[in-house]
This record gives C-alpha cells, sequence and structure tokens, in this order.
C-alpha cells in the first residue's frame, strides 16, 4: 500500500465516520459520543497527511503516533455507540474493521521506521 493508497483509504474512513454521526440521534450521549468519533475519526487522515510531509524520521514517527492514538480512540469511540445500543453493531461492525485494520497498518508503520537507521554511518568512522 502506498502512502496515497493511505490517505484516499483514511478519508473514505472519515466520510464514512460523518455518515454515521450525522445519523445519530439529538440526545445527549448520541451528541458527545458523535462529537468525539467526529473529531477523532477526521484527525486520522489529517494527521496521515501531516506525517507523510514530515522533515525528519523522528517527525514522521512523532506524527504516526498521533495517528495511532486517534485510530484507536475512534474505534473505542464506535464499541461505544454499539455497546450503548445508539447504533446496530451490524451496521457498524465493518467501519470497526477497516478502524482496525488502518490501525495495524499505522502500528506496523511505527515498527518498521523504528526499525530503519537514521543516518548511515560514514565509512570513515573508526569502530
Amino acid at each position: 500500500m502506498t502512502p496515497d493508497d493511505l490517505k484516499a483509504r483514511t478519508k473514505q474512513c472519515a466520510l464514512r465516520v460523518i455518515k454515521v454521526v450525522q445519523s445519530l440521534g439529538t440526545d445527549v450521549a448520541s451528541r458527545r459520543i458523535g462529537d468525539q468519533l467526529l473529531r477523532s475519526a477526521t484527525s486520522v487522515g489529517a494527521n496521515y497527511r501531516a506525517a507523510c510531509r514530515a522533515r525528519s524520521p523522528a517527525e514522521f514517527r512523532a506524527k504516526l503516533g498521533i495517528v495511532e492514538e486517534e485510530a484507536d480512540e475512534s474505534i473505542y469511540w464506535m464499541e461505544l455507540l454499539v455497546e450503548t445500543s445508539l447504533v446496530k453493531g451490524a451496521l457498524l461492525q465493518p467501519l470497526i474493521d477497516e478502524g482496525n485494520e488502518i490501525l495495524s497498518i499505522i502500528v506496523a508503520s511505527l515498527d518498521t521506521s523504528s526499525k530503519r537507521p537514521t543516518k548511515k554511518a560514514s565509512p570513515h568512522t573508526a569502530k
């Protein structure tokens, strides 16, 4: 998967979340959970885009760390919607699954990026 593929995937996920939030009721719980979900889910794609523009490996990892947190938080809010019966599980499960897949990709990317050397050693460096 290329960075552009993941950018598109995170945007599509955010668009799906927007539709879910728009369909929620107007009671206090629906509004509060919906607001939190909307904030975290739209943040995933925005912060992934920022990570792709990182100026250093450290900045890249820091931005991906934010993406990881926001993706995990989005899953949490969706689970709450299901567990409080505000949304039927069958309707939200595909979106929860997509969130988990995106989260897995980000975790794997963080793991890979942390194993890469940040600077190549000079051949003239004494050992």
